[in-house]
C-alpha cells in the first residue's frame, strides 16, 4: 500500500490520479486541471519543459550519479559556481544534499560545529521563529513551531534549546538580550513562512536580526527552501538581508528532482577549514550533488535568469492584488499577498472543507490546508489562467 503525506489513512479521500502533466496543467483520465500549488512551491517552470527534459537526457547518456566522496564531476562544480555567482556577498560554498528539510539540518549541524570548533561547547541553543516550519526531519521539526504537524516531539517534552519568538521586534530583543551567550544561530523563514500558514512580515525585522546577530556573534540562517528563486517577488530575500548560511531547495531544481544545498559564508566555512580532522564537516548524504540534479539546477537558474522570470513574478503580484482588491467574506480574516504567494485565510478551517473539489471541478488544483486557500503558481502561467485560480477561490465564497 502508498502511505501518503500528511493524511490520515483511514479516512483519507481518493487521491486524483494524474496521468499527464503539461505547462501548467494537471491531467486526470477525464480533467484537466491548472496546479495552483506548483507541486508544493517548486515547479516554477511548469511541467515537462522541453530545454530540461533535453538536459536530463544529455547528462543521462554520460551517466545519473556517482558519489562526492572522493569523486567530482562537471555538473556539480558548475552548478556551485554558478550559485556562487548569484549568490550575494561571500555565500560561495556549497554543501548539496537531497531534500530541504536535509540542508536545514546540515546548516543547523554547521551552526553548531561552528562554536565546537572554536572551543564554544556552551552554544547549544537555537533561535527561531513561532509558526516556523523548516522540514519533517528531527532537528528540522525541533526548530519548527507547527504542533499539527510535528506533535510527535510532545513525546520528549518541550525543547531545552530552541526558543521560539514572534515577528515583533521588540521580542528579537529581548531574546538575544538573554540568550546570546549560548545561542549558536537564528533561523527563520525570511519574509515568507510557508507551511505555517503563509505568516508574511516585514523585511525591518530581518535587518535588526542581521544587526543582533553581528553584536552578539550569532549566525543568521536563512530557510529559502520555499522563498528563494522569487516566491516573494526577490530573487532571494538574502539580496536584500545577507545571512551567514543560505538553504535553497524546491525550485532549485524545478519540481523535476530531489536536492538542496545548503551555502555557507567564508566565515563559516574557514572555522571546518584546518589540518585536523576533527574540525571536518562529518556530514554525506549518498544523493549529494547528483549529476542529473545538478543538471536539473543549472538549466533551471538559466531559464530564471534568460526570462526574466523577475518581471513575471512582479505581474503575478500585480494580478492578484487586482482580482482580489475588495474582496471579503464573513468567513475570510485576512488576504495575505506576496510575490508569487497569495494566502486567504479563514475563521474556521470548516469552511474550507470541501474546497479541493469544488475547484477541481472548476479545473483547479488546490491543496487548502488548515485555514488557509493559498495559491502559489508556476511563473509561466497566463493572466487568464491565473485570473481563473483566483475566481474560483471567489465562487468558493459566493457560493
Amino acid at each position: 500500500m502508498l502511505w501518503y503525506p500528511y493524511e490520515q489513512m483511514k479516512t483519507m479521500k481518493k487521491p486524483y490520479k494524474i496521468i499527464k502533466a503539461e505547462g501548467v496543467y494537471l491531467y486526470t483520465e477525464d480533467n484537466k486541471m491548472i496546479d495552483s500549488v506548483s507541486s508544493w512551491w517548486s515547479t516554477i517552470h511548469g511541467y515537462n519543459n522541453q530545454e530540461i527534459n533535453d538536459a536530463i537526457r544529455n547528462q543521462l547518456d554520460k551517466f545519473a550519479h556517482v558519489m562526492l566522496g572522493g569523486l567530482t564531476h562537471e555538473p556539480a562544480e558548475k552548478l556551485a559556481e554558478k550559485l556562487k555567482e548569484i549568490l550575494p556577498g561571500d555565500l560561495d560554498y556549497c554543501f548539496f544534499s537531497d531534500s530541504g528539510s536535509v540542508a536545514v539540518e546540515v546548516a543547523l549541524k554547521m551552526a553548531l560545529q561552528y562554536y565546537m570548533n572554536q572551543g564554544q561547547k556552551e552554544r547549544t541553543m537555537v533561535l527561531a521563529l513561532e509558526k516556523a516550519y523548516h522540514g519533517d526531519t528531527f532537528k528540522a521539526m525541533e526548530v519548527g513551531d507547527d504542533e499539527d504537524y510535528h506533535f510527535v516531539l510532545k513525546a520528549y517534552g518541550k525543547s531545552q534549546n530552541v526558543i521560539h519568538i514572534p515577528t515583533d521586534i521588540d521580542a528579537l530583543d529581548k531574546a538575544f538580550e538573554k540568550y546570546h551567550l549560548k545561542l549558536n544561530c537564528f533561523i527563520v523563514e525570511p519574509l515568507l513562512q510557508g507551511a505555517g500558514g503563509m505568516q508574511m512580515y516585514d523585511i525591518s525585522f530581518l535587518k535588526r536580526a542581521r544587526q543582533l546577530c553581528d553584536k552578539y556573534k550569532v549566525l543568521l540562517i536563512f530557510d529559502e527552501v520555499a522563498t528563494g528563486f522569487g516566491r516573494t517577488g526577490n530573487r532571494f530575500v538574502a539580496d536584500l538581508v545577507q545571512p551567514d548560511i543560505i538553504v535553497l531547495g524546491k525550485s532549485l531544481v524545478a519540481g523535476y528532482i530531489g536536492h538542496a544545498v545548503t551555502v555557507s559564508s567564508k566565515k563559516v566555512f574557514d572555522a571546518f577549514y584546518d589540518n585536523s580532522k576533527d574540525r571536518a564537516l562529518m556530514h554525506g548524504p549518498t544523493f549529494m550533488a547528483n549529476a542529473l540534479a545538478c543538471t536539473v539546477a543549472l538549466k533551471s537558474i538559466e531559464l530564471f535568469e534568460k526570462n526574466d522570470y523577475t518581471s513575471k513574478i512582479k505581474k503575478i503580484e500585480e494580478i492578484s492584488k487586482r482580482e482580489l482588491k475588495d474582496f471579503t467574506d464573513e468567513r475570510i480574516k485576512e488576504i495575505r499577498i506576496m510575490g508569487g504567494c497569495t494566502c486567504i485565510e479563514v475563521f474556521d478551517a470548516k469552511d474550507l472543507q470541501g474546497y479541493q473539489d469544488f475547484a477541481y471541478k472548476k479545473g483547479v488544483f488546490s491543496r487548502p490546508f488548515l485555514k488557509y486557500m493559498y495559491s502559489m503558481v508556476p511563473y509561466i502561467i497566463t493572466e487568464e489562467e491565473l485570473v481563473k485560480v483566483f475566481q474560483t477561490m471567489k465562487d468558493w465564497f459566493k457560493k
